[in-house]
């Protein structure tokens, strides 16, 4: 039994009858798994930096609310609403990505964080969600207004983001920013012509990343020959899968988070498959595939452009920010330094990725007025 009751024309009322209630759902049973793992693997890691135990829990406490208010605040809002929210947070999330590679620290070759009184902002994570509502409505003006010049504005905002995320470097990110503008894109309708353009400049850049960029060369070589550098968490973090086996050592029986440096953040994944199994594993995959699938449902009938471009690209990111993460854990990509949504440590990681669920859930509530049933 709900609370609001179908006549309730309250705004709570009409966005719970409308909100797509399966997604919000499985978005806060993803946050709950992920506070169960953060309890198991993050004590040690903050034992070792000589920070009380359960440090990292109590911040994850507090990302968890906040992170939850982001997502039912943002899915409040009309499609106008949303447009207008990333309109303002890309503008935001540019300046600071200028201002980055300027004040902020450097860590483990690249400067992506600025420091801030008890958090650290990483202004990559806030450009995602805006980058790709932004691209979308420019690719919907474009189809929708003749002569308005959508797609050149959409091609600038993508090299500009792309190239202020490489100055960092952060080519994981630039990757993903990639496929969003990609994918939306080829939603919209891309010439052939260009096709092979953005072919050959993903090409080009790689080849660049990989002789300008001793970071990103590193990464590269350890992924295609581990012998050649220091694999030592990928390695650990297979090995935590073998020993896990598929109904795991039991909770806090692991080992792998007493060694492993990120087995809070990056590598979280391997924790759950030492300690839970893959059983549990295989549930946490379920789970990100019902919410980027079933996103993807509720835009069947769908009449809006920009609705439908802005999901498809929020989902996008949404889902290759989680096979990334996955694939790095079981050495199927190149180390990048992605966290898994709402499962691993971090507060712009959390805020950035409630965000985009957030505009995912306004976007895809039932409005009559669009043509879609309630």
């Amino acid at each position: 039994m709900t609370t609001f009751a179908r006549t309730d024309r309250s705004l709570l009322g009409r966005w719970w009858w409308t909100v797509d209630r399966w997604t919000l759902a499985a978005l806060v049973i993803l946050m709950l798994c992920g506070v169960v793992l953060i309890m198991a693997a993050s004590p040690p890691v903050a034992d070792r930096i000589g920070a009380d135990s359960f440090f990292f829990v109590r911040r994850q406490f507090v990302f968890i609310p906040m992170a939850l208010a982001v997502v039912v605040a943002v899915s409040l809002l009309s499609p106008r609403g949303v447009r207008r929210l990333a309109v303002i947070l890309f503008v935001l999330s540019v300046v600071l990505l200028v201002l980055t590679p300027i004040l902020g620290a450097e860590i483990k070759g690249a400067r992506r964080w600025i420091a801030l009184p008890g958090f650290s902002l990483q202004a990559s994570e806030f450009i995602k969600p805006a980058f790709a509502v932004v691209v979308a409505w420019m690719f919907a003006e474009q189809r929708t207004r003749p002569g308005f010049p959508g797609v050149p504005i959409a091609i600038f905002l993508f090299a500009l983001v792309v190239g202020l995320l490489i100055l960092q470097p952060d080519f994981g990110m630039a990757a993903t920013v990639t496929a969003i503008w990609g994918g939306q894109f080829f939603l919209a309708g891309i010439p052939l012509v260009l096709v092979a353009g953005i072919g050959v400049a993903t090409v080009v850049g790689v080849v660049a990343g990989y002789s300008f960029l001793p970071h990103v060369a590193e990464r590269i070589d350890r992924f295609v020959d581990p012998s050649s550098g220091d694999s030592f968490q990928v390695t650990t973090a297979i090995r935590a899968f073998e020993s896990g086996g598929i109904f795991g050592r039991g909770p806090g029986e692991g080992i792998v988070k007493d060694i492993l440096p990120d087995a809070h953040s990056d590598f979280i994944f391997a924790v759950a498959g030492e300690e839970f199994g893959l059983i549990v594993c295989l549930f946490l995959v379920a789970l990100f595939a019902f919410i980027a699938l079933r996103g993807l449902v509720r835009l069947m009938g769908e009449k809006d452009l920009f609705v439908l471009l802005s999901v498809s690209g929020l989902l996008i990111q949404f889902g290759a920010q989680a096979v990334v993460n996955m694939g790095v854990t079981l050495r199927l990509v190149p180390s990048t330094g992605m966290t898994l949504p709402f499962v691993s440590y971090g507060g712009s990681s959390m805020l950035a990725i409630a965000l985009a669920m957030g505009m995912v859930l306004a976007l895809t509530r039932r409005r009559p007025e669009h043509g879609r049933p309630s």
